[in-house]
């Protein structure tokens, strides 16, 4: 029976708007990165994959997926980190020093966070994951109210999100079309879903970021 609850962070883009890739800003002597794999291993999710694509991204205890098809878009991203969790890896794989090891077989969902929103607090990551636990198949943390990420997935949607993750859609196709599997966790109190996609938005957020 599978039990385990992934997570994986989407840390592939250019950061076009904000000049550089914007899994390698740092925030308050961490970058975006590592603030995103820290808050799903605090939030209980393991094993942690990281979607790279226009930088290099190797974090300790993480396994890193490459996606080559990263200018296309989140929904690649999304794409490749399900379809890595789906497959064994390739025969004479093997981790690198500090990489994960093998991908376990009994991933049974996913929770998926964006390298971009480091206000995002862990609690959100644990709350989504004990929906799951109390039978949610799809669980969104909302703010007030308004579904935003990170998003829960079991196992039996991947095939269809895949199928349906295009540009930067992400999963949203999947979700408004299944509405009626959504469950909406409030996580309001926990953090703030707020993006970087300027410097300007990283002055701002710095500036309110709890650990600073």
């Amino acid at each position: 029976m599978r039990t385990t609850v992934a997570g994986v962070l989407l840390a592939a883009g250019a950061g076009s708007r904000f000049g550089r890739p914007k899994a390698l800003v740092e925030l308050n002597g961490q970058t975006l990165a590592e603030r995103g794999v820290r808050l799903l291993r605090t939030g209980g999710a393991d094993p942690i994959l990281v979607v790279t694509g226009a930088a290099e991204v190797r974090l300790p205890g993480t396994r890193t997926v490459f996606n080559p098809d990263w200018r296309t878009g989140m929904g690649s991203s999304l794409r490749a980190a399900l379809r890595a969790l789906d497959s064994p890896p390739e025969p004479g794989w093997a981790a690198e020093p500090g990489q994960a090891p093998q991908l376990r077989a009994d991933v049974a969902a996913v929770v998926v966070a964006l390298a971009d929103q480091p206000l995002i607090g862990a609690e959100a990551v644990a709350r989504l994951i004990a929906a799951y636990g109390h039978g949610a198949s799809v669980a969104v943390a909302a703010y007030d109210g308004q579904p935003r990420n990170p998003v829960l997935l079991a196992r039996e949607h991947w095939p269809e999100v895949i199928a349906t993750a295009t540009g930067d859609a992400g999963a949203r196709t999947f979700l408004r079309s299944h509405a009626d599997l959504v469950t909406l966790v409030e996580c309001g109190d926990t953090g703030r879903p707020d993006d970087i996609d300027t410097p300007a938005d990283l002055a701002r957020i710095a500036g309110s970021d709890p650990e600073r």
